[in-house]
């Protein structure tokens, strides 16, 4: 019997190519974001390729009871989620005044909200089968507080410490919590965050979304409670531990300059 993945933000990124990566290796899935055009686009493909079943739930987890929403859809399909992905996210440059509180609080629902709801909803199922797969997709960012992206930075350091624990919480339980984090990758979230111009995407080589699905499907495949993606990205990790925080702040803002 086919096992089957549920996929946050799927319509592009990371999620989209997440979907082609979890298709290859035969699960079936479900699918979840905004554009129903895209993600019908997508499910097309992947059944084409991959004779998969795929199944659509076009859902703004950045609106309030989003999350619930999603889980009774699940549960009207009557389909057994295997693997859940929180993967939807985005980003919010510029000064913490100067920002839109809609916005932000928009971005907080999505980042932090929706993903600990879906996880609280899905993981009773998986302890009952005693067996399961939950990915959350943070961010270098989870590691230091990020001025001109404060409340991003926040967002993500809340998803590091959350699954931290949580994984640790489920020792022996059969299920396994991967926290994967990404540093800066070539996707439609940089323009989304509007910062695009910044020194951080002109000064370093930046991976493409599929290279990221793949070492995230790989990295959840063996159990690893946190991985860092790139060799740079996890000496910069390391450097946050032993690094005055106001250095670390100040070089943050430097990188993060337009």
């Amino acid at each position: 019997m086919k096992m089957t993945v549920l996929i946050t933000g799927a319509s592009s990124g990371i999620g989209l190519e997440l979907s082609r990566v979890f298709a290859r290796n035969s699960y079936d899935l479900v699918l979840v974001a905004r554009s129903l055009e895209r993600m019908t686009e997508l499910a097309a493909e992947l059944n084409r390729n991959f004779g998969c079943r795929v199944h659509i739930v076009p859902v703004d987890l950045s609106e309030h009871g989003a999350s619930l929403a999603v889980y009774q859809e699940v549960q009207r399909l009557g389909v057994d989620i295997n693997v859940l992905v929180n993967n939807a996210g985005v980003g919010l440059y510029g000064e913490f005044e100067q920002q839109d509180w809609k916005s932000l609080d928009r971005m907080i629902t999505l980042n932090i909200h929706s993903l600990t709801h879906l996880t609280h909803l899905f993981l009773p199922a998986m302890k009952l089968r005693s067996a399961g797969r939950i990915i959350q997709i943070a961010s270098t960012a989870a590691f230091q507080p990020g001025p001109t992206m404060a409340v991003y930075y926040a967002t993500k350091s809340y998803v590091l410490s959350f699954s931290s624990a949580l994984q640790h919480e489920l020792k022996g339980t059969g299920i396994t919590v991967t926290t994967i984090c990404p540093g800066p990758t070539r996707s439609g979230f940089q323009d989304n965050a509007e910062m695009g111009g910044s020194r951080l995407f002109s000064m370093m080589a930046i991976p493409g979304s599929d290279e990221v699905a793949e070492f995230t499907y790989k990295m959840a495949m063996k159990g690893k409670t946190v991985a860092i993606h790139g060799w740079l990205n996890r000496v910069m990790a390391f450097l946050t531990r032993i690094m005055p925080r106001w250095i670390l702040m100040s070089v943050a803002k430097s990188i993060m300059a337009k």
